[in-house]
């Protein structure tokens, strides 16, 4: 099955949805090596969010509930 995301609200989603995991995945111990931004500080600057890992991932499923998707 083939998924063409072609608006750009779609791809802030699919990118919204991929910071998310990403999170998760630090969460659990998981990072790629290299200079590039962790998830973690990606989600922080962009939306503002506070604290720890933890307490970001808390408010970003938060937000993703509040715009009507369900983690």
């Amino acid at each position: 099955m083939d998924i063409m995301l072609d608006k750009p609200e779609q791809i802030a989603m699919a990118r919204l949805l991929t910071l998310h995991k990403g999170l998760k995945m630090e969460m659990i111990g998981l990072r790629l090596t290299g200079k590039a931004p962790t998830c973690y500080s990606i989600v922080k600057k962009e939306y503002g969010f506070k604290g720890n890992k933890a307490k970001v991932l808390q408010q970003l499923e938060d937000f993703l509930e509040e715009i009507g998707y369900a983690v």
